[in-house]
């Protein structure tokens, strides 16, 4: 897979952790900077873990699955995008969490907001792709961009949250399509 597409990825993944980290962006207690480098860099750590955890699951099974791989991923991908965009229109409101710097509530958001990227690891798996480079990719984008969440629900609060997760579903359907396209006629 190439540079473009692990990074296409990352981000559609870190929209889930930035619509989390606008949210927390109107809760974080001062010193704003650390609580922000402490939610930011948590997000980043655990959208790079799920992966690699996937990746040596679906790795066991990948040998078996290799003729209909492709298809495997753009469901996963799908799904996810599909469960993203869903969420996204179907919540009434932005929840926002007393004090997201909590380690136990930073730990619920840090699983919660990189379960997508779990299925991705399955998929790179199956794709028999090197894992190494796509999660520090992930890793770091999923770090910057919750930094800039925070930073974003800190002044101008809720206006953006469900566009970013509606874009970030879009963009995982459309890696999802562009394997199936890549495998199928290419």
């Amino acid at each position: 897979m190439d540079f473009l597409s692990v990074f296409v990825i990352a981000v559609g993944l870190a929209m889930d952790a930035f619509a989390v980290s606008i949210s927390c962006g109107f809760t974080v207690p001062s010193p704003k900077r650390w609580n922000a480098m402490k939610i930011a860099a948590s997000f980043g750590a655990f959208q790079a873990i799920m992966p690699v955890i996937g990746w040596s699951v679906g790795r066991f099974f990948s040998s078996y699955i290799e003729a209909f791989d492709h298809w495997i991923a753009f469901i996963l991908l799908g799904f996810i995008g599909i469960r993203m965009i869903y969420n996204a229109i179907a919540s009434d409101k932005c929840e926002t969490v007393a004090d997201p710097t909590d380690l136990k509530t930073l730990l619920i958001l840090s699983i919660a907001t990189s379960i997508d990227a779990l299925a991705v690891g399955v998929t790179f798996a199956f794709l028999q792709i090197h894992i190494i480079s796509p999660v520090l990719i992930i890793g770091i984008i999923t770090f910057l961009i919750s930094s800039i969440g925070l930073l974003i629900g800190h002044k101008l609060g809720r206006y953006f949250e469900k566009r970013i997760e509606i874009f970030g579903g879009v963009v995982l359907i459309g890696i999802g399509i562009k394997i199936l396209i890549e495998h199928l006629f290419f």
